[in-house]
């Protein structure tokens, strides 16, 4: 089974997955928060999701960053929508920064640099990698 992970934006959401064994992460999309639910029971149909990982958005001193609250909306709609799927909260502070270093050193055209949206892909795989190490 697969673990998802997610980056939540209040224009886009940078999603990543690992592989079935749960080895590689890889970017899997990125989508309209209105349209997440209908996004996810499409893939929950053809893939299995052991966990979903969602990045918590703090500030430096550790407290939750203004975009908490809707992240914290965004958990509340997963939960209750998909409730068998477990979710944990893992820190996502300098994720973006990060995916944009990674996104830069890649050798990739400027225009593809400048993708907001393969920033929060690759934020989303930042995110999905740290857990993996972590557990």
């Amino acid at each position: 089974m697969r673990i998802m992970a997610f980056d939540y934006g209040t224009k886009r959401i940078g999603i990543a997955v690992t592989d079935p064994m749960q080895i590689i992460a890889t970017g899997l999309d990125t989508v309209h928060p209105m349209h997440i639910i209908d996004y996810l029971k499409k893939y929950l149909q053809a893939e299995q999701v052991e966990r979903f990982i969602v990045g918590e958005p703090k500030q430096m001193d550790n407290t939750p960053s203004q975009s908490a609250i809707h992240v914290k909306g965004f958990v509340n709609l997963l939960k209750k929508t998909f409730p068998e799927i477990p979710i944990e909260m893992l820190d996502e502070r300098f994720t973006s920064k990060m995916a944009s270093a990674a996104i830069a050193l890649s050798g990739m055209g400027k225009k593809a640099r400048q993708s907001k949206e393969l920033v929060d892909t690759v934020s989303a795989v930042i995110l999905l990698q740290s857990w993996m190490e972590k557990r």
